[in-house]
């Protein structure tokens, strides 16, 4: 047996051994989805291919509208509201004036002396002076005392008993609150009124008989 025999041989060993052989010039999957894709784009009529079309190109000027409309809206907060931050942390200043005039007021060195007298003056000039500047630039304090609580613009830090006001109506301002134009810049921080207790109100009509009998 020669050579090419042998081989012959081999060869038709391996075959029926493999009898499932993967033919290299039969197309894969991948090969067939690309035909049927491009079976379907040749089924499509002009008339589809156009309305397709259509849809692309409405869909593309609706984003584009859309990311024309949030620019705008972005430039004019950019406007409105640049300065916010820095507003806020300027209200840090009118907190300090209060904060000194306060501290001069309660010392006891400087009770009732001209010298007091002066520097509370020019003190009141400088807070007057800020907020004149804040209004100019549309920033306004909140109304808070006798007003009833607002959670979007005032934030309750105590409860005050009082029976001369309606329950949760403000009867202390402990820091004032700004609104730069519609948008809160930061809530005043109050006290608020509520009702004596019953027991303490009838322990006070009591007194008040028994006062009265004798």
């Amino acid at each position: 047996m020669n050579k090419e025999e042998i081989k012959k041989k081999e060869t038709q060993l391996e075959t029926e051994e493999d009898p499932i052989k993967h033919d290299e010039n039969k197309p894969d999957d991948s090969e067939k989805n690309l035909e049927n894709k491009d079976k379907n784009l040749e089924e499509l009529t002009p008339e589809k291919e156009i309305e397709i079309l259509k849809d692309k190109v409405a869909r593309t000027f609706a984003e584009m509208e859309n990311q024309r409309r949030r620019y705008e809206k972005e430039k004019d907060d950019a406007f409105e509201y640049g300065g916010f931050a820095f507003a806020r942390e300027t209200l840090n200043l009118l907190d300090n004036l209060e904060r000194s005039k306060t501290s001069l007021e309660n010392d006891d060195k400087l009770k009732n002396t001209d010298t007091l007298k002066k520097v509370l003056e020019h003190l009141e000039i400088i807070n007057k002076d800020m907020l004149s500047i804040f209004k100019k630039n549309n920033i306004e304090p909140i109304k808070s005392i006798n007003e009833k609580l607002d959670p979007n613009l005032h934030q309750a830090m105590m409860e005050i008993e009082d029976d001369s006001k309606e329950q949760g109506t403000i009867i202390q301002e402990i820091q004032k609150g700004f609104m730069m134009k519609d948008r809160l810049l930061r809530p005043s921080l109050v006290g608020v009124s509520k009702k004596k207790a019953e027991k303490e109100i009838e322990d006070h009509k009591k007194g008040e008989e028994n006062q009265e009998k004798t």
